[in-house]
């Protein structure tokens, strides 16, 4: 649980401004937008491969456009 304390002559804003640093930090959001639907292993399984590919084939452009020059 993120907590923020209100500091003396703190505005609320700050304070919020703090706060939202907080969550983002501690990646709260992104860990609940992933649990707000079930998904299975096998679909778990399937985007990471799926990702991994990307990543691979990012690579392989960014080599292929080091080499070319």
């Amino acid at each position: 649980m993120t907590r923020v304390v209100l500091r003396p002559d703190e505005s609320q804003e700050s304070l919020l401004r703090r706060f939202r640093k907080q969550v983002t930090k501690n990646r709260i959001l992104s860990d609940v937008k992933k649990k707000r639907f079930f998904v299975s292993k096998s679909e778990k399984r399937r985007r990471a491969r799926l990702k991994a590919i990307r990543r691979e084939r990012q690579r392989r452009r960014k080599e292929q456009r080091r080499y070319s020059r």
